[in-house]
């Protein structure tokens, strides 16, 4: 057992984990944040995609311990930021959700890359999405979306 402290969504929380227990699980299911879906467990899917420290990471690949001390976005969290509701609306707006499976993941990507590149190209579009596969749209209106973002004041 691990006792970690760190900050999810601006609130600073304290538990004991087990040594092999994933940030998934444990965003999941001791915190019940079920946005951040699990979907292949492998890193490959990009369902499961949680900013920590900034940079965005597949919550799978990551033991909740490995985050002692850090700094924790999760899909709950967009609803509070003016870029993320920014983010909501265009995705539903220009079809960018279908199932809404990969959804999560995919916003949490992107608003990896908003934050550290509030005006990126094509191709850094498509860099930071690399991860997230989607079976539904095509990704053309994931990225029509994205873009719609990038027009709005």
């Amino acid at each position: 057992m691990n006792s970690i402290k760190l900050t999810v969504n601006g609130i600073r929380v304290e538990k004991e984990v087990d040594d092999n227990r994933r940030l998934l699980d444990f965003l999941r299911e001791d915190l019940r944040l079920t946005g951040t879906k699990e979907g292949c467990s492998v890193g490959e899917c990009g369902a499961c995609t949680v900013i920590v420290d900034g940079k965005s990471v597949c919550a799978c690949l990551l033991l909740a311990a490995q985050c002692d001390g850090a700094e924790i976005t999760t899909i709950e969290a967009l609803a509070f930021s003016k870029q993320g509701r920014k983010l909501q609306h265009a995705f539903i707006r220009h079809g960018g959700v279908q199932c809404g499976f990969c959804t999560p993941g995919v916003l949490m990507s992107t608003k990896a890359l908003l934050d550290s590149n509030p005006h990126p190209d094509d191709a850094a579009i498509y860099e930071a999405l690399e991860g997230n596969l989607c079976r539904c749209t095509g990704y053309h209106p994931i990225i029509k979306s994205i873009k719609a973002v990038l027009k709005t004041p």
